[in-house]
């Protein structure tokens, strides 16, 4: 008997389906000499301090460093305390029993680090010694699932994701464990002050930023600006340069050659540059850039666009959901013709999905070095049905996306008067020549939003304009805007570093925060805490989650570029590098911020008003 498991029931289903299998028993089905059984995802989990040894919380206990790490069965509140969950106990049962029989176990949880995760620690949990073998699929449709059936994988080939996703889970224990329980302890609150390997350096962003927000003291500037008239067509140009005071701006002001001075044609255009630039069409989607874009469209929350996203792959109507790259290989880019044929009716899309039809494509995100374990997510041609309005949009993202990422470059030219007027003022605008990518969603260029002139005349060197207007405009600096989802993302796949460039920002994406997987836990996570609230769009701390930065600010738990650096250090354990000197690092920077929480927590106990938690 072979016997598959899967991540979830729903996915087990599918593939049941797929091989003809609809014998339903507690727990698994079978058919056609398979069956197939499911986690419901995370059944097992590193045990808890006191299986160790550690009871209780003390001071005695810390650092607390289990010579070898447990796992024990997922809990559940009840009346009595954290229960063992008896549907996860039932289940291991059943999976053992039949991992028992099998002449051969075939692994199909999600085909990513936290689904080998999954099924790692279910296997060695049970003590099973049997080989296995791996599903390595990048999309649910039943074509997809039967290619990657005739090409299983030994389940050695992924020894390293899981020792990648291992370290990872004992890093967030070690790290967790300490800093929590010596902050809650230092502080002398009964309140627990959780604190995080990556869920404390982002708090620490959020807090940092709402506060250089919160005490930004505007500077006051003024400009200079006139209006140009020709033959009817207003343009404004300003001048270069900015300056602290009326009165400076006045001296400027008043040697203008405008037409109520006496100055019929008192402006003389001394240059006209316009050049042409080429705009690349945006990468494919990878989960974090998708999550920034609905969050921007929609107001979607980083984890509702997951679910939403997930609901699809498993819907078998785009790949896989949880990539970290934008990118695909050749193999899948001789697909994507036949891909695009099949919006070439599509509403929306259709017109420019039948240009690309007729035309070569792009190929800026076809690069198979930048692809890891999955491609970047694209749309699978599978006809959807019924969606709901949230699905759709979702759905809609994606396929743009891919439209967009193999279209032509957006053609602009960008124009810049020089106009002299007593003074030099400068007059720019950007005209788009040819539409290219942008011509799919048919939106606003987002570089124009601040340019002073909706569009520029066409104007010569040498000739003279009136000038009928002048003016003294008076600004104020502004302060970086408060981190919303969409913004706080893209900060957190570079630790903080403020990238535009997206391919930059991508080639950073493994010294980032997290994953693209786990951010939006990240984000839950500190809500759930009450150390972080939505307001409108904006993500602000709380009361508490101001006092506890306050305290780790300054500590190397706090360090965002440090955090982000393990991320990469994760990739490298996948890669072959070695576990232990990563596994000795961690405990060393335990028992350092250990110390640290411990003499610095003491500040809290001064503030208990704010030391709540819902």
């Amino acid at each position: 008997m072979k016997v598959i498991i899967a991540e979830k029931p729903s996915v087990a289903r599918e593939i049941a389906k797929v091989f003809g299998a609809n014998q339903k028993r507690d727990g698994y089905i079978e058919g056609k000499g398979y069956t197939f059984t499911w986690a419901f995802g995370h059944l097992l989990q590193l045990a808890p301090p006191q299986e160790y040894g550690f009871y209780g919380w003390s001071v005695q206990n810390l650092p607390m460093l289990p010579a070898k790490f447990k796992l024990s069965i997922r809990k559940v509140k009840s009346k009595d305390g954290m229960i063992e969950d008896p549907s996860v106990r039932k289940q291991l049962d059943i999976i053992k029993g039949l991992f028992d029989e099998a002449t051969e176990i075939i692994v199909a949880t999600d085909a990513g680090r936290e689904g080998e995760l999954i099924f790692r620690y279910i296997y060695y949990y049970l003590k099973c010694k049997k080989p296995f073998k791996r599903l390595w699929i990048s999309s649910q449709t039943d074509a997809a699932i039967k290619e990657g059936f005739r090409n299983l994988k030994p389940g050695t080939d992924y020894d390293t994701l899981f020792n990648s996703a291992h370290c990872r889970s004992q890093s967030d224990w070690l790290v967790g464990m300490n800093a929590t329980q010596a902050l809650s302890l230092s502080a002398g609150t009964r309140s627990v002050l959780s604190l995080g390997r990556v869920q404390t350096p982002t708090l620490a962003m959020i807090c940092s930023r709402y506060l250089e927000n919160k005490n930004f003291v505007p500077q006051i500037y003024y400009q200079v600006a006139i209006q140009v008239d020709k033959d009817g067509q207003m343009f404004r140009a300003i001048a270069p340069e900015n300056f602290k005071t009326k009165e400076d701006a006045q001296v400027i002001l008043d040697q203008v050659q405008d037409v109520a001075a006496g100055f019929p044609n008192g402006g003389h255009i001394l240059s006209v540059e316009a050049k042409p630039r080429k705009e690349p069409p945006p990468l494919l989607h990878d989960l974090s850039s998708l999550q920034q874009e609905a969050n921007k469209r929609k107001g979607f929350t980083a984890d509702q666009t997951l679910s939403l996203l997930q609901n699809l792959y498993e819907n078998k109507l785009v790949t896989y959901p949880r990539t970290g790259s934008r990118y695909i290989g050749d193999d899948v880019f001789a697909t994507v013709p036949a891909l695009i044929d099949k919006y070439k009716d599509h509403a929306q899309f259709g017109k420019q999905a039948s240009f690309l039809a007729e035309n070569k494509l792009n190929k800026r995100s076809v690069n198979a070095k930048k692809v890891t374990d999955h491609h970047a997510v694209l749309p699978t041609g599978e006809v959807p049905y019924q969606l709901s309005d949230d699905k759709q949009a979702i759905y809609d993202m994606v396929v743009g996306r891919m439209l967009e990422a193999f279209h032509h470059d957006c053609i602009k030219e960008i124009t810049k008067i020089t106009v002299q007027s007593g003074s030099k003022f400068i007059a720019s605008g950007t005209v788009i020549s040819s539409a290219g990518w942008r011509a799919v969603f048919n939106e606003p260029d987002e570089e124009k939003k601040d340019e002073e002139n909706a569009s520029l005349p066409k104007v010569v060197q040498g000739e003279n304009l009136p000038v009928p207007n002048k003016a003294i405009l008076e600004k104020q600096t502004k302060p970086k805007p408060l981190y919303n989802e969409a913004s706080l993302l893209k900060a957190l796949e570079t630790a903080g570093k403020e990238i535009d460039d997206e391919e930059l920002r991508y080639a950073m994406k493994d010294s980032g925060l997290g994953t693209p997987a786990t951010r939006a836990s990240i984000i839950e996570t500190l809500i759930k805490r009450d150390y972080v609230m939505r307001e409108k769009k904006n993500l602000l701390p709380t009361k508490m989650g101001l006092a506890v930065y306050t305290v780790v600010k300054d500590q190397k738990i706090a360090q965002a570029e440090l955090t982000g650096s393990w991320e990469k250090r994760l990739e490298e354990i996948r890669s072959g590098a070695s576990v232990v000197d990563f596994q000795e690092e961690i405990k060393t920077y335990t028992r350092a911020i250990t110390t640290e929480l411990l003499i610095s927590g003491k500040g809290l106990s001064t503030t208990p008003k704010v030391l709540t938690v819902k």
